[in-house]
């Protein structure tokens, strides 16, 4: 079965089919209650299809290569493509697949980093600006502009290993905090296992004393996490674009 239509499908239309669903509610404060469950119900569905992409495409490699298909799905197989470090893992693997088929180092600058975030950040912004849920979280996402217009092309696509910049590379950028990688693994990943695990069951609904003095819970905002699914998505829908391009050309 051929998964590239599904694989070149953005998950950012989640975010359009939700804000249709709750446009008809209304902005009274007694529709305030609906958007953790809302916001927690996009989140597991961008989540989860992210993942189902990625096995998708490292199936389809594998179906192109057998020894690729030996190495991932015998030698090293792949969890659940939840974490950053799986998401990574199956970078690094289209990035060498596509050097491999075009018999030559694929040069990463030749993708158009720029033009990947300004539409992932479009596709965030239009389809919540003026709806139900940016007013039921305004703070939120008054606080994700801020965060998000910090991030430039240089945070990710930073060599053939990395999908994210890590911490370290971004340390002569003014005003930065924290990097992709730490936003993701920090704060998303966490998040995503709370929510599919419900593990918010047991736990008190409120953050420590230590997280308060710390700051960093500025970055458990369901925008920034959008904004993050969003932007890895359009990053592997240019790759895999470009590694068939490289298959049609060996």
């Amino acid at each position: 079965m051929n998964h590239n239509k599904f694989i070149f499908s953005s998950i950012s239309k989640m975010l359009g089919d939700a804000v249709t669903a709750t446009s008809g509610v209304g902005f009274g404060i007694e529709t305030y209650p609906i958007c953790d469950y809302v916001m927690q119900s996009i989140f597991l569905k961008m989540t989860g299809a992210l993942e189902q992409k990625m096995k998708c495409i490292s199936w389809e490699m594998a179906a192109n290569d057998y020894e690729y298909r030996y190495f991932r799905y015998s030698q090293k197989p792949l969890g659940e493509c939840s974490s950053y470090k799986e998401k990574k893992e199956i970078y690094k693997d289209l990035v060498e697949q596509i050097s491999k088929f075009k018999n030559e180092a694929f040069d990463l600058h030749s993708i158009n980093k720029a033009n990947i975030l300004n539409e992932s950040s479009m596709q965030v912004r239009n389809s919540f600006e003026g709806s139900n849920l940016m007013v039921w979280a305004q703070k939120g996402f008054n606080e994700y502009q801020e965060i998000w217009s910090a991030v430039s092309e240089r945070y990710f696509i930073h060599d053939k290993s990395n999908l994210f910049t890590n911490r370290n590379n971004l340390s002569n950028i003014i005003g930065v905090k924290k990097s992709l990688d730490e936003m993701y693994t920090d704060h998303l990943y966490k998040h995503r296992n709370r929510v599919a695990h419900n593990t918010f069951s047991y736990q008190q609904n409120l953050p420590t004393l230590n997280t308060l003095i710390g700051g960093g819970y500025i970055y458990d905002n369901y925008f920034v996490y959008f904004s993050i699914l969003v932007l890895i998505d359009n990053i592997f829908i240019k790759l895999y674009e470009e590694y068939l391009c490289s298959l049609e050309e060996f």
